[in-house]
């Protein structure tokens, strides 16, 4: 049996102006510059795939990620990999915390915690995970997101609880 061998390529750009601007500049206006492409977007986003960030999708407390499910996605029984859902969460609950922070303060996630509820394949619905800030103290942020299709369609959800580094 032969397997047609697939090839991926994407490049990236040097996080050092992204990393240098993180510390003076407020997480919404942080990301925000991203999205207007005034700053590199993290890597992890062209190792994925995700769409593009668009400036609309991060508000105070809230941060919006795109996905166009892709074979290469896909775990040995054909359907997205729960790595990618939770990458994908992960994305969307910490952006939503970063969106909250002053100029100076970071995060990292403590924990995260997730659920799927059906699969994604290959030549499905372009889906958003959707992060939403519950509440933000001192010392810790707790988010929770939602992976959805246009429709509405709950593919997975998650709770996160975020370490912020003042």
């Amino acid at each position: 049996m032969t397997h047609l061998p697939r090839e991926r390529t994407y490049t990236w750009a040097d996080m050092t102006p992204a990393l240098e601007a993180a510390r003076r500049l407020s997480g919404l206006d942080y990301l925000h510059a991203i999205a207007r492409g005034e700053l590199p977007a993290a890597p992890i986003g062209m190792t994925l795939g995700m769409e593009p960030l668009r400036v609309e999708d991060f508000t105070e407390g809230r941060a919006v990620f795109r996905l166009k499910p892709q074979e290469f996605h896909h775990n040995p029984i054909g359907s997205v990999h729960g790595g990618v859902f939770a990458t994908l969460l992960d994305s969307a609950v910490g952006c939503a915390v970063h969106t909250t922070l002053p100029a100076g303060v970071g995060y990292t996630t403590l924990e995260l915690k997730f659920n799927c509820i059906r699969p994604l394949l290959a030549g499905g619905p372009e889906v958003q995970a959707i992060g939403q800030v519950v509440q933000v103290t001192r010392q810790t942020a707790i988010a929770e997101g939602r992976i959805v299709d246009d429709a509405g369609k709950l593919y997975a959800h998650a709770t996160t609880t975020c370490l912020l580094l003042r």
